[in-house]
Order: structure tokens, then sequence, then C-alpha cells
């Protein structure tokens, strides 16, 4: 039976296509994805994404914990700032990939998890607990909206008495919201636009009135409400990894581009052996973004990746019409010889192969 978020009345009031996605009925569409991917990039969208699941963890080894089960420096956060980051097998394969808040006044952390791998997650942290840290799965609880876009400041302003303009990127402060209080403002998102995504509490806050709100103070600037088609046509125009395409249990942060948030010298972590060696043996693929020629073809999830000569060299994971540029657009693992900027690929698209150039995201410049 699929859950429901406590936004649903609205979703299906709105007329939205809902669909099952792990294992919530969530609106993939209202008024069309290209409408809804156009709000976003130039105005402001409204997502639902309370499917997504919030971890707290704390304790006197809350950090100790969350340092063992994740890749990044989560030492390096201070109060009010968040960090992205994932968690590895012992084999260096993805377990998921994170957000980590570090709350105020020493409450300890949220860990924000995909929807699909809230039980996988949850059993994973609990497993390596072996610390003095206190770990509450706060999912069914917490809702989550995201409002991105340029005008999601002018947006929300008008319904707090925060300095919104003040939270820079991967901060957040917690204040009041449409008359409500204990509302997490983080300036995070998956979309590329400045944006906030918003965290409360359904039990003291009233989800519907919270959205009605945020309706009507982006009414002015052609707020839309958006489905998840939009939210993974804006996320890979920016080239940012989905888990369970661009990233799993197969593959590893070295070869995902996540290189960047994996700190060898932070001290032991789960993995950290495994990618060690990877990293000393060097890599023998990586996740590259591309750009295909020719107006209808649309690369897609599993289409072979060849050279020139015909021979396979790798394997879209994630692929889409890119709305802004009007062009194919995708991201796949390639054999290494042929991760570089500028190098023509060739994309297995039904019968016949198209070009494709090896372009690093994003796609579209901001």
């Amino acid at each position: 039976m699929s859950k429901k978020t406590p936004f649903y009345a609205i979703h299906e009031n709105a007329g939205a296509k809902l669909v099952d996605f792990a294992g919530f009925q969530m609106p993939v569409q209202y008024d069309g994805i290209k409408a809804e991917h156009a709000a976003v990039r130039e105005a402001v969208g409204i997502f639902d994404v309370s499917h997504m699941g919030e971890f707290y963890i704390s304790g006197p080894e809350a950090l100790d914990l969350l340092q063992m089960v994740t890749v990044n420096d989560v030492s390096k956060l201070t109060e009010g700032k968040a960090q992205y980051t994932c968690m590895c097998y012992d084999d260096g394969g993805i377990v998921d990939d994170l957000i980590i808040y570090k709350l105020f006044d020493d409450a300890g952390y949220i860990a924000v998890v995909n929807a699909s791998n809230i039980e996988k997650d949850l059993n994973w942290i609990l497993d390596n607990n072996s610390f003095d840290a206190e770990v509450k799965d706060q999912s069914d609880d917490t809702c989550l909206l995201a409002v991105q876009g340029p005008k999601s400041v002018e947006t929300l302003q008008k319904l707090t008495d925060l300095d919104l303009s003040d939270i820079g990127f991967y901060s957040f402060k917690m204040g009041n919201l449409a008359g409500m209080d204990n509302v997490v403002f983080s300036a995070t998102g998956y979309t590329g636009e400045k944006g906030f995504e918003l965290y409360f509490d359904k039990n003291h806050v009233d989800p519907e009135k919270v959205w009605n709100a945020i309706m009507d103070a982006g009414e002015e600037f052609g707020i839309e409400p958006c489905g998840l088609g939009a939210r993974d046509t804006l996320r890979l125009e920016m080239g940012f990894a989905l888990y369970g395409n661009d990233i799993t249990k197969d593959t590893h942060p070295l070869e995902a581009r996540l290189g960047w948030i994996t700190k060898f010298d932070k001290g032991d972590f789960i993995g950290k052996e495994a990618l060690q060696q990877i990293k000393e043996a060097g890599l023998k693929r990586q996740l590259v973004g591309f750009v295909v020629e020719g107006e209808r073809n649309i690369p897609r999830k599993d289409y072979i990746i060849q050279n020139d000569a015909g021979e396979e060299i790798g394997v879209v994971t994630s692929g889409t019409m890119s709305i802004t540029l009007g062009k194919g657009i995708g991201m796949g693992y390639v054999d290494t010889n042929y991760k570089d900027e500028g190098t023509e690929i060739q994309i297995a698209i039904r019968k016949k192969q198209a070009k494709a150039t090896v372009t690093r995201p994003p796609f579209i410049k901001k």
C-alpha cells in the first residue's frame, strides 16, 4: 500500500498525475513538465518532497558516528551549516548520498536521505552505531517543501521575519513561516536555482496552510506547483547525480565525480581502505556528462555508449531532452580514455548511433 504525504489532497485537487514513487503516491506533473521546468528557471516553483527521509542523530558521540558512516568531514560543520556527502559499503560502493545539517544549541544533526533508501540507510547507520549516539527516524512526521527559482526569496520573504537574503548556500536558519514557528529554512535544493528547502513537523504546523500561504505569496510571480518530472529535468541540466541511476552500490564516489567530498585525511570511515586502493590503482571508468547532436535524439538510462568504431565503451545512467537547451543531454560511465571534455562519442538510440560530445556539467551556465 503506497504512503501519502500530508499534501496528497492538494495534489489530487490540483489534478496532478500521481504515480507510485519510492512507496509514496507522488505527483509527476500538474500542468506539464515544460511549464513547471520553465517556472523554476525563470520565476518560482514549489515541490512536495516530503517522501525524503530525516534521521535525527544526537548524543555525545553523534559526530563520531557520522564521521564513521560518511565520506565527507563532518567535523568541519558548524551550527547552521549543511554538508553534501555519501555513505559507502566496505568495498567503496555507495549506500546513498545525503545532506547532513548541524543543528543549533548542541542539538545534534539531521541526516536527510533519499526516499527509496530510508529503511536501508537507517539500518546501515544503526548497524554501525557502536557509539554513544541516538538515531531517531523522524521521516513520517517531517514535511519537506522545496521552493526553487529566482523569485523564491521574494516569495518566502513575505511569510517570515527572517532575512532570507542573509542565508548563504548550504546554510540554514530556524524561524517562523506563515505564522508558524520552528521551520527550517535551508538554502539547498536539487534544481541549480536559488531556493530553499523548508522542513517542519506536521504535528506542530498545518501543512496545507503552509502550502496555500506559499502559493498565495508566489502568485504575483507565476508560481507553479511542480512534480517529480520537472525535478528530474532540472537536476539533470545541472549534472546532479540521482541514486539508483548515476550512483548505486555498484559505483564508488571516485568514479562518480564525488572525489571532492571524499576526505581521506579525516580519519577512519567505512570504505576508506577500498577507496584508497582504487585510487592508487587508477580509475577504469568515469561518470561524464554529454550533449547529443540532433533534435530528436533523446538518450535514456541503459542505452549503450560507443566509440567511433562502434565498440562499447560505456552506458547511459540518466538522460533527457534538456528543456532549456532543446537538445538531448545525459550522464553515463565511460572508459577513462573517453572522459575528457570535447571527446566525441556515440549513443546507441534505438537502431542508430547519435553523435554526442563529452561535456562537463552543468549543461546550462547559471
